[in-house]
């Protein structure tokens, strides 16, 4: 904690960590004063200096500032595009140091199961390096293995994290429209799915039974009986890099044709499958001969429920159309309890509607929508629900990517057939049977409950025992603040009483003397100055929170 303060304060946000109460971890106020500032800290804006401390904080803190980047609801462009520099800068793990764990992984020698393996990894990240290899039978595989003792590093972090977002969503006010608890939380669940490699491995195959038919679509196969927790071994791939957009034309590749096939396939996983790759960004996708397409790095995926798939085509299909009531309700959806004016909320969405009202279908930018979306749902602090935070960002992402491979991609004109075949196929009579069944199941289930419920409710209002439960994290702190208080008047008292009696004391003749000095008498003395030290050090330390 008293690392993460120093970093904090050296990159000026010394008020923050004044506020959050955690100046006390520092050894003494001097410090405060002795940590230099980096010299170009005044050039710098608010983003650029939270980087710079995630940056300098390791690992972790990059990760969660890599999902940060997803939150475009909650963040500015310019946030959004510093979290978007941050990258994982670590140097790989000596092959010796990995062998051990990986002769345990393996339950055998790297070499008697893979008669080449290259030493020097391919890559390496904060979690896992890649190495390549090849099988006893020629196949040509890649191995990602996880560093050596990195989850007790890696949990002692998210606790520190999680502390950290409790006191800031607790004592500031100004940050509690970003959620930081609901944040770190989602960024916990994702970082320990990516600790675990075989729930990467499990996201490639489900990815890949849903490509089954399209040959398009390439996902690397994995080596089951070589792959566990710590270790992935899946086929090697050999195509071109998705930011080698020259070796792309080199190669004899249409890239008009690689931009659609990219763009039908996330299409697919997100309105189609609701499980999507969700970080399809050019560092993730290589290109293979007949212009087929290659997914890397599962390890970030998000999930869709039906109903989340049913809101997202309404807010896409109402955005294309221009209709203000099925855009303004989807986001009141999503507003849970936040407290939002629907009239202003309406207004605004009709403006934004209508400043595309003359723009042709083939003109509209999907991700200028998206962002001023976004834009709204900021002004009125809308935070997105966690199934949600990344989609904003792969459709934008995706866009670019099409962009970069195709100026011309039109991605609302390949996002209109999904549409209207999602919309069509919510009419189909046996999906309106199957939410039929589903609603009329609920209904019948809350009305048997009913009689219970009333019986109970009833009961307890006749013993006088219905209570009414208000959960506000303001008040336990003021009654902590207040139990403090309590204490310190406690021991004042106490002081005062000891001082008091000890006087007495010194002045009866006889018993057991100290120095000359009755002995009672100055064990009194002694146990109230060090109360009184006490309660002066306390009354300090609170003045500094």
């Amino acid at each position: 904690m008293r690392d993460i303060v120093s970093v904090l304060v050296r990159y000026g946000f010394s008020d923050a960590v004044q506020r959050m109460g955690l100046a006390s971890l520092m050894e003494s106020a001097g410090r405060l004063l002795r940590i230099k500032e980096p010299s170009d800290l005044p050039k710098l804006d608010t983003p650029q200096r939270i980087r710079f401390a995630m940056e300098e904080l390791g690992p972790t803190f990059v990760k969660l500032g890599q999902i940060l980047s997803t939150r475009v609801d909650l963040f500015p462009p310019e946030w959004i595009a510093e979290f978007e520099k941050l990258q994982d800068r670590v140097p790989p793990v000596p092959f010796d140091k990995i062998r051990a764990q990986l002769t345990e992984d393996l339950d055998a020698t790297p070499e008697e199961v893979f008669p080449y393996l290259e030493t020097e990894p391919l890559a390496a990240g904060s979690i896992a390096q890649v190495h390549r290899a090849r099988l006893n039978d020629g196949s040509e595989v890649i191995l990602k293995i996880r560093r050596p003792d990195i989850r007790p590093v890696i949990e002692a972090d998210l606790r520190l994290l999680a502390r950290v977002a409790e006191i800031a969503e607790n004592e500031i006010e100004e940050l509690r429209h970003f959620h930081p608890k609901e944040v770190v939380r989602q960024f916990t669940l994702s970082l320990r799915r990516e600790l675990d490699l075989i729930s990467e491995c499990q996201h490639m195959e489900r990815i890949a039974g849903n490509f089954q038919d399209n040959p398009n679509i390439v996902i690397a196969k994995i080596y089951w009986q070589w792959t566990c927790e710590r270790l992935n071994v899946q086929s090697f791939l050999q195509g071109i890099p998705g930011r080698e957009l020259d070796a792309v034309e080199e190669a004899g590749l249409d890239r008009k044709i690689l931009a659609q096939h990219g763009a039908n396939a996330v299409l697919k996983m997100v309105l189609e499958d609701g499980f999507y790759h969700a970080d399809p960004h050019a560092g993730n996708v290589l290109y293979l001969p007949d212009n087929h397409i290659a997914f890397l790095d599962f390890g970030m995926v998000g999930h869709l429920s039906e109903v989340r798939r049913e809101q997202i085509i309404d807010l896409l299909n109402g955005m294309v159309n221009k209709d203000v009531t099925e855009v303004t309700e989807v986001l009141l959806s999503w507003a849970s309890d936040t407290n939002v004016d629907t009239d202003i909320l309406a207004i605004e969405i009709d403006a934004f509607l209508d400043s595309y009202h003359s723009v042709p279908l083939n003109q509209l930018k999907l991700s200028a929508m998206l962002g001023d979306i976004t834009v709204i749902l900021r002004n009125h602090q809308i935070a997105l629900p966690p199934d949600l935070s990344m989609l904003f960002k792969v459709f934008i992402t995706l866009e670019g990517l099409g962009r970069q491979l195709d100026p011309d991609f039109d991605m609302v004109e390949t996002a209109t057939p999904f549409l209207k075949k999602a919309v069509f196929a919510r009419f189909k009579p046996e999906a309106i049977a199957k939410r039929g069944m589903r609603n009329l199941s609920s209904m019948i289930e809350i009305l048997g409950g009913l009689p219970q419920d009333l019986r109970r409710l009833l009961s307890a209002a006749k013993r006088g025992t219905l209570q009414v439960h208000v959960d506000i994290t303001r008040l336990e702190n003021f009654g902590r603040q207040l139990d403090k208080s309590a204490s310190r008047i406690t021991v004042g008292l106490i002081t005062s009483a000891l001082i008091v009696g000890s006087s007495i004391v010194m002045t009866v003749s006889g018993g057991p003397t100290i120095m000359g000095l009755p002995l009672f008498g100055f064990l009194g003395f002694a146990a109230a100055g060090i109360g009184g030290i006490w309660v002066l050090i306390s009354i300090y330390r609170g003045g500094r929170h």
